[in-house]
């Protein structure tokens, strides 16, 4: 019997600082990760007509729930309704807060790794209910393209009085009140690629410059010569969390589960040894497994691997003293950095980020430690993508040494 054929995978979004899970497990639509695949039937709309109302919420398109329309309140007795008709040719994914079925990837705030306690959660959200959808090209090469806000339940969205909103010749637009912002990589995302510079993108997929903070009333320049395509490695930030996508071509390219486990194999079969204790270090292959004998931990300022031990604790809140160099440093727990869609290359995790100790690639950790991502409202920081912890001063990262092959 011939097998049923495989649905087509789009690509995938893969929250920041998860590590492949949330810490209360990924559950239904709320998960650290979501694969876009090709619908049974195309969902996507696209804009059909325009007019001029003075109460949006008592019009016909909008009280029609398969009637997808977006109201721009002009005023308190003008509005613009844009009407959309279905379109064949796109299947549409939407993100945001709102556990509604409109939504088909829930996100919450992301509480960085450093500062997450059991149960917590983000008493008042900046992400929007409905905070952006994804139009994919239904046929090859299969074109995403992001917008700001997402329809509700009734298939709506409103921009009210207060949003920025603005007519460009015969088109409306606006912005969301946190705005969703973009970062698109300069290169190859799998070849140790450069950062890009943020931008915010429209709820008609335009591309403007960042405005003076993430709410001001105004909008920036457009920026003609970018577009709102999602390429392999575009960031997209919501206010409160980051998201990475990674198109399905991109993720052939990526270390598979099989040949990191082989690469961690390596570096154990290594017998790296704790130079105080003399015990033989194994580096755990998953993420995040409980203290034993046999984990490795690292001073985050030489990279000096150990076990754990009792030497050097002095009454310095600094840290410890490394046995091996002297210097003064946190000693960490290593852990893989095991959430493999973040890897821009498939090479041995040799390095590390400070003060974390998650464990990557070279190439990996230094292209990470030079992307600021939004810290909510409040400015941009580099962290580490696998738990949103913000790094220590440049570099905030480090070149593990293990005392290893010694036999």
């Amino acid at each position: 019997m011939s097998s049923p054929q495989q649905p087509v995978k789009y690509g995938e979004i893969v929250i920041l600082g998860y590590n492949g899970h949330l810490p209360q497990g990924n559950k239904g639509r709320r998960k650290s990760k979501y694969a876009l695949y090709r619908r049974p039937k195309a969902n996507g709309v696209k804009p059909f007509r325009k007019h001029i109302v003075k109460n949006p919420h008592s019009s016909k398109a909008v009280q029609d729930s398969q009637q997808h329309s977006v109201s721009y309140t002009l005023s308190r007795n003008q509005a613009v309704i844009v009407e959309y008709k279905d379109d064949p040719d796109t299947d549409m994914f939407q993100i945001g807060r709102s556990s509604e079925d409109q939504i088909d990837f829930v996100v919450m705030d992301t509480i960085p790794g450093n500062q997450r306690k059991e149960g917590e959660s983000v008493a008042q959200s900046t992400i929007s209910r409905f905070a952006c959808r994804i139009l994919v090209e239904r046929n090859p090469p299969y074109t995403a393209r992001i917008y700001a806000a997402g329809f509700d339940s009734g298939s709506n969205i409103f921009l009210g009085e207060k949003a920025v909103k603005w007519y460009s010749g015969e088109e409306i637009d606006g912005l969301t009140t946190n705005g969703v912002f973009l970062m698109q990589p300069q290169g190859v995302y799998m070849h140790a690629t450069t950062a890009g510079v943020w931008r915010e993108v429209s709820v008609g997929g335009t591309v403007y410059a960042l405005r003076e903070s993430r709410s001001t009333p105004h909008k920036s320049n457009q920026i003609l010569e970018e577009n709102n395509i999602l390429q392999d490695g575009t960031l997209i930030d919501l206010c409160g969390a980051t998201l990475l996508w990674r198109s399905a071509a991109g993720l052939s390219a990526s270390p598979s589960e099989r040949e990191f486990e082989d690469m961690v194999d390596d570096i154990n079969a290594g017998r790296p040894q704790c130079p105080v204790g003399l015990m033989t270090l194994v580096l755990p292959r998953k993420g995040t497994l409980g203290i034993n004998d046999k984990q490795p931990f690292v001073y985050t300022k030489c990279g000096h691997v150990h076990g754990q031990h009792q030497w050097g604790q002095g009454n310095n809140n600094d840290g410890r003293t490394c046995p091996l160099c002297l210097c003064v440093s946190p000693f960490v727990k290593l852990k893989m950095g095991a959430e493999l869609s973040l890897y821009v290359d498939n090479e041995h995790p040799t390095y590390c980020f400070s003060p974390c100790g998650h464990m990557a690639s070279e190439k990996t950790v230094k292209y990470w430690s030079q992307v600021a991502v939004p810290h909510g409202c409040q400015g941009f920081h580099a962290v580490c993508p696998f738990c949103a912890t913000p790094l220590d001063e440049v570099p905030g990262i480090v070149k593990l040494i293990f005392q290893d092959y010694t036999d």
